[in-house]
């Protein structure tokens, strides 16, 4: 048994590239690989329990993959599963999308008319206890597995939120979660609204089916769409490539660039816009990430929609997924490019900025810091010297109104106002009374407002 767990380990291992240019790196390599197999020689034979060599063989694969940056993982046969049929947009669950941070789960969004949803979780609770139990000291693949469960099944989970002075518990009963990731309907008799909540295999088709039913309904009395990004955390590269495609007639919608030469490629946008010109505003806020931001920065670098609300996450990086094991039910989910907008701007830590700058109201207490890619430990970095390679001046601009038309705090126990929406109509009727030849660049009047 020994020896085909040491082959094993040892196979995995040289499966890795390593670049040696001298002997003496050579040396080095073998020598902590030598370090690694006797440490885990030491571990079998005298840790005061006997382990299970699987477990600490993925430990340590997952500690490594851990150390590159926040988003590289391994996906055990469970976890793999789990995910592949999550992007089918099917699983059983609770409905939210988490990382780990600081040692417990993160909610970074739930997804709309899931459990989650409807139980009150909200984007950024960290949860520190599952069923009782603490989160610490488990990994992120630990912590989904626990939360999943039967269909019918009631789960406790202990929350911190920013603003609440303690701990509180929240009851969620597990569901059969279908992910429709995407919803439409008409504001204002008017403007076509969309909201996408991730990007799975059912998004590109069902923008489209969305465009297509609204103009259906509204025809020439379309002034325009709003695509609202908030609280997505992405999902699938291509996905986010069809949806850019849907508003955009020509031109690039994304590049990525990668050591590997299979990772340097640049996406195009197909002739024909689905809106013909109808405008579009695209409301971001700090959870939307990665496919989110390439959508928001596709569209803002062709002028073909102001963006609207709060700088997006910047996660700025590409992940693949590379299948292991002779059957193919295992993989690592590995960092393997960046990717850039249109004009070359690259996203990493640093997010989409709005057009116009239009927060969320807080409650009363609630910090105005929000932890985005930038505040993960061991995030990769940013090393473009100059972010702005459009060489244009940033375009921001403050809604100017009472108090009472846009609070910073919002009351106690009062619902609070979607001002970005509000704003993102009001923008839209706005455009709706221009010539048509200046709606083809919506800046310009959204640096009036």
């Amino acid at each position: 048994m020994r020896k085909l767990v040491t082959g094993a380990l040892v196979a995995f291992m040289m499966a890795l590239p390593v670049q040696a240019n001298t002997q003496s790196d050579k040396d080095d390599f073998y020598e902590q690989l030598d370090l690694l197999m006797r440490i885990f020689e030491r571990v079998r034979s005298e840790y005061v329990d006997e382990v299970d060599d699987k477990e600490v063989i993925e430990a340590a694969i997952q500690g490594m993959l851990r150390s590159l940056d926040p988003h590289s993982t391994y996906l055990s046969p469970d976890v793999y599963q789990q995910v592949r049929v999550q992007m089918e947009g099917e699983y059983g669950g609770l409905g939210i999308e988490v990382q780990m941070e600081n040692g417990v789960v993160k909610v970074v969004s739930p997804i709309d008319d899931t459990p989650a949803d409807k139980a009150g979780i909200q984007g950024g609770d960290l949860i520190t206890h599952i069923d009782g139990d603490a989160v610490m000291g488990k990994t992120l693949t630990e912590a989904v597995r626990t939360m999943r469960g039967p269909v019918g099944a009631p789960i406790i989970v202990t929350v911190v939120r920013d603003g609440e002075e303690a701990p509180f518990d929240i009851e969620i009963i597990r569901e059969k979660i279908l992910v429709r990731s995407v919803r439409h309907r008409i504001e204002d008799d008017s403007i076509g609204y969309i909201r996408i909540t991730t990007f799975n295999m059912q998004t590109g088709e069902g923008v489209e089916k969305a465009i297509e039913d609204i103009v259906g309904q509204l025809g020439t009395s379309l002034d325009g769409v709003i695509l609202d990004l908030r609280n997505n955390p992405g999902g699938l590269l291509d996905e986010a490539i069809r949806v850019s495609d849907a508003f955009l007639d020509r031109g690039e919608i994304v590049s990525t660039r990668g050591r590997r030469r299979q990772n340097n490629n640049r996406w195009y946008a197909t002739t024909g816009d689905l809106l013909d010109g109808v405008p579009v505003v695209v409301l971001t806020n700090a959870y939307s990430a990665s496919a989110s931001e390439i959508v928001a920065g596709a569209l803002q670098d062709h002028r073909r929609a102001v963006v609207i609300g709060d700088k997006t996450f910047g996660k700025g990086t590409v992940q693949s997924e590379i299948r292991l094991g002779r059957t193919g039910d295992r993989a690592i989910r590995l960092t393997t490019a960046r990717y850039f907008t249109p004009s070359g701007r690259s996203i990493q830590e640093r997010g989409v900025e709005p057009d116009i700058q239009v927060l969320f109201p807080r409650k009363k207490g609630q910090s105005a810091k929000t932890r985005r890619e930038a505040d993960l430990a061991g995030h990769i970095e940013n090393d473009q010297d100059n972010p702005d390679l459009t060489g244009e001046e940033d375009i921001a601009a403050e809604l100017e109104a009472s108090e009472e038309e846009l609070p910073t705090d919002a009351e106690e126990g009062a619902t609070p106002i979607d001002v970005q929406l509000k704003y993102a109509i009001k923008l839209l009727k706005d455009m709706s009374n221009l010539p048509k030849s200046q709606v083809a660049d919506a800046r310009p009047l959204a640096e009036q407002q």
